[in-house]
């Protein structure tokens, strides 16, 4: 953790806020932009069910592996360079699937996308970490609520460009921010080329990733991702049918209570990492979260067609876990080596085990034609963030578990 007394957030930063503003916008932006598209990328080719699946799919698949391996890429190429690299992959993949002559195309692309994204994951959290250690909080607040923002607007302008430029160009809008967040990075980069960058790079531990798979707070915050992300992703996939088969209402509502559900993270985003940095506020943040969760489960279980705009209300209170991940993977490290590894350890075991989930959901929906053990599941899934949230409530460094366990970091 850090004591860093606050500075002005301008002063000497402004190259790193305007980075990290326009790497969190282009980070979801690339990820939302596809699928609202695909009836006006049939009308040139065909996009098998199974392609389309695919690609819905894929995203915690690389943000998976492609976490894991921002770790040792930041400590090979140093953190901006790695941030550069992650940008020009996700600009890559995003003016690839613009220009996409068939489904393959538009597969390959898409993955070039996520693999950018994956990266850029992980060294959000890092990013904040070394140019604001004094202000965690509040740019946890800036790129989470970017993010939030950036995932409702694609939805909403991808068609009406589409119908009046085409939808490469619709696609491949998004490049151009992917583009311009490069340029801080390129100039942060250009500017630290001296010692002191080398220095920094220099004394990374090579040990630090390996080390956090020994201390319980890595471990807690790993599961506390992995039920934020699980409810999240399996919700989008499945939510709009479970209330159409069991509440009864039709699929436009499904899909404005779809919308409901991810409209509650956007509060959340603003709130939320305050709470945690400069209050300290954990352990209640992680009871309302599960509960909440709970809560919602059972409501869609028992009364489904009785208020339920409420249930999915509070289902979609669960995934405020994220902003909570993402402020405590700065505020539990002391240097931003730390935190690379800490957040590549989080997100790479926490999107590895959440991409089995909506799969695997249906398939028991399939075999028992009734959704009942997914609802029992994902309330099971709410309440693991309980204990998770004891184990994490601790004020304590993962350096300072390693050094009480194990000696000198």
């Amino acid at each position: 953790m850090t004591s860093d007394a606050p500075r002005p957030l301008w002063t000497g930063r402004v190259l790193a806020v305007v980075g990290i503003v326009l790497m969190a916008f282009s980070l979801r932006s690339a990820v939302a932009s596809l699928s609202p598209l695909y009836d006006h990328i049939a009308e040139d080719f065909a996009v098998p069910a199974a392609v389309a699946g695919l690609i819905g799919t894929v995203p915690p698949l690389c943000f998976a592996v492609f976490g894991l391996l921002a770790s040792g890429l930041e400590r090979r190429f140093g953190l901006e360079r790695t941030t550069i690299a992650a940008l020009l992959l996700a600009t890559a993949g995003l003016v690839a699937r613009a220009l996409a002559a068939d489904a393959v195309g538009l597969l390959l692309g898409s993955a070039l996308v996520f693999a950018g994204v994956g990266v850029g994951n992980v060294l959000l959290p890092a990013l904040v970490k070394k140019h604001f250690p004094d202000r965690i909080g509040l740019m946890t607040t800036v790129y989470s609520t970017m993010m939030a923002v950036s995932t409702f607007t694609p939805p909403l302008i991808a068609v009406p460009v589409a119908d009046a430029a085409g939808w490469r160009t619709s696609l491949g809008l998004w490049a151009v921010f992917a583009l311009a967040g490069m340029v801080p990075w390129l100039l942060l980069s250009i500017r630290s080329r001296a010692a002191a960058a080398d220095v920094d790079i220099e004394a990374v531990d090579t040990r630090v990733f390996g080390r956090m798979w020994r201390l319980p707070t890595p471990w807690a915050l790993a599961v506390t991702f992995f039920v934020s992300s699980t409810i999240a992703y399996t919700c989008f996939a499945w939510l709009p049918t479970i209330l159409v088969d069991t509440a009864g209402v039709s699929p436009q509502a499904a899909g404005v209570l779809l919308s409901l559900f991810a409209l509650i993270g956007l509060p959340a985003s603003l709130v939320v990492p305050s709470l945690v940095a400069r209050r300290g506020v954990v352990m209640p943040l992680f009871a309302i979260a599960s509960g909440a969760g709970v809560i919602g489960v059972a409501g869609l279980l028992l009364i489904p067609s009785t208020v339920t705009w409420l249930w999915v209300a509070l289902l979609g209170t669960a995934p405020l876990l994220f902003p909570i991940v993402l402020t405590l993977v700065g505020l539990r490290t002391r240097r931003h080596d730390a935190t690379v590894a800490l957040s590549s350890f989080v997100q790479s075991l926490g999107y590895g085990a959440t991409m089995l989930m909506p799969f695997g959901i249906g398939l028991l929906h399939d075999a028992t034609d009734s959704w009942t053990g997914a609802l029992v599941i994902l309330g099971a899934v709410a309440l693991l963030a309980l204990p998770a949230g004891l184990v994490i409530a601790r004020r304590r460094a993962v350096e300072q578990e390693w050094e009480a366990r194990h000696g000198r970091w």
